[in-house]
């Protein structure tokens, strides 16, 4: 996908239309951000299947709730909620190319919001949305897929070193060998990114998680706790 072809598809972005799953406002629950309050706009599908996921209506066989232009994402975003912060998520938001590059671009193109964040899979090649996409608000968060998720063998590994230090990388750790793994992974493909260590509760107690953070000497790595599995019930939807 090349910068030239990215221009003559998106040349009218605001009729482009979009699957949704939701727009809504709440606080940011995870990664360097969490805390501030935020507009997400999640967007339907995804090409992974990864075993603990927690948003399983954003992808088939569940079915798109609605579709929406950009140019009315855009009009909802700016006159139906105040954050300055957007977290443009999934599903896996860019799975439509040059489509959800559009989309990106004219989030940034708000000129109230400060920050768009992009929640994406490490299965996407970032490399067009980075050369294409010049906004200093647009940052990835690239949720690496470890062993336990089911899909460590989709994962592109040369978006590693496009990451910046503005964006981050995080790996949701469910067991001792998703730690390792995330560590080896780190050791083999440098990135200027923030990496996040995020635990499945469930098999990787918080505790836990940052003892060995700590025992492994590490001290660049940033505990990710779930803010909004913290305040609100897990499966609760729109928070």
């Amino acid at each position: 996908m090349t910068q030239a072809k990215i221009r003559q598809e998106t040349k009218d972005p605001r009729t482009i239309r979009l699957p949704m799953v939701e727009i809504f406002e709440t606080v940011e629950g995870e990664g360097t951000r969490a805390g501030y309050p935020t507009v997400f706009v999640r967007l339907f599908g995804c090409n992974l299947r990864c075993v603990w996921c927690d948003t399983k209506y954003s992808y088939p066989p569940a079915e798109a709730e609605f579709t929406m232009t950009i140019g009315e994402i855009v009009q909802k975003v700016e006159q139906d909620y105040k954050a300055t912060h957007i977290c443009m998520t999934g599903g896996e938001p860019l799975l439509y190319g040059t489509r959800s590059g559009a989309l990106l671009e004219a989030l940034c193109a708000i000129e109230r919001i400060t920050d768009v964040h992009v929640e994406t899979n490490g299965a996407i090649d970032l490399a067009p949305f980075l050369n294409s996409i010049a906004s200093p608000k647009a940052r990835y968060v690239m949720d690496y897929k470890l062993p336990d998720s089911g899909e460590n063998d989709a994962m592109l590994h040369d978006n590693f070193a496009l990451l910046r230090p503005q964006d981050e990388v995080k790996f949701v750790i469910a067991s001792d060998r998703d730690f390792e793994a995330a560590l080896e992974v780190l050791d083999k493909y440098p990135t200027a990114a923030v990496p996040l260590f995020s635990p499945v509760w469930e098999s990787m107690p918080p505790a836990k998680l940052v003892e060995k953070i700590l025992a492994a000497g590490r001290p660049g790595i940033k505990l990710n706790m779930q803010l909004h599995k913290i305040i609100w019930d897990p499966a609760k939807r729109g928070v």
